[in-house]
């Protein structure tokens, strides 16, 4: 377990965290809702890791998190929507439906071609991908059909040396992600969570 203070972690102190992603393992990390479980998603084994730490089954899709705007707009091409709802919401609990670069391994989108990702505001999450370099996976850290968790302390991974749990202390907590594809002229709700819908329609009509 790697212990990070969040009000005044800086990239270097994740850097055992980020050779666990190159070496193509697994970390656990603090979100501005629940833990996330990170790994490299352009990595076959990896992916594969992820899977089999979750028991999760191989058709449900895997959203991802960016360090920046300008991260996610490196990887992926963004309708002009998409960059508005990303300006208005980033950082925060907004995953956009975005075209899936060739480099993500389809296992993450589920044969979909497409990946919802988002800018969390949590600083030890948006430096464990700053620092990894790209984008990383962030499902929740539990077993698939377990509740999400909000502290390092409730992890299921404690003694497996395929995941390294970065204690970051307790989160937020509450409801996931909301998911919005807004790659066509009109937004679509692919979930509502943090962040209500019709809050998302108003913001959009100003």
């Amino acid at each position: 377990m790697l212990h990070v203070d969040p009000a005044s972690v800086q990239e270097a102190d994740l850097a055992t965290a980020v050779e666990w992603l190159q070496a193509e393992k697994l970390v656990a990390f603090p979100t501005d809702t629940l833990y996330g479980l990170g790994a490299d998603p352009a990595s076959e084994t990896a992916v594969k890791n992820l899977f089999t730490v979750k028991g999760r089954e191989p058709s449900a899709a895997i959203p991802l998190i960016a360090s920046s705007f300008a991260q996610v707009e490196a990887w992926c091409s963004m309708s002009q929507l998409s960059r508005r709802l990303a300006e208005l919401y980033w950082p925060g609990p907004l995953s956009l439906i975005l075209d899936a670069p060739a480099a993500v391994v389809p296992a993450v989108h589920a044969g979909r071609r497409t990946i919802a990702i988002r800018v969390p505001d949590h600083p030890v999450a948006r430096l464990l991908a700053s620092a990894f370099g790209r984008p990383i996976t962030a499902t929740s850290a539990n077993r698939s059909g377990e509740e999400g968790v909000n502290a390092a302390s409730l992890l299921p991974w404690e003694e497996d040396d395929r995941v390294l749990v970065v204690d970051g202390g307790t989160t937020a907590g509450g409801a996931p992600s909301t998911i919005v594809d807004a790659r066509d002229r009109e937004p679509v709700l692919v979930r509502e969570g943090a962040i209500a819908w019709n809050r998302v329609l108003h913001s959009l009509q100003r």
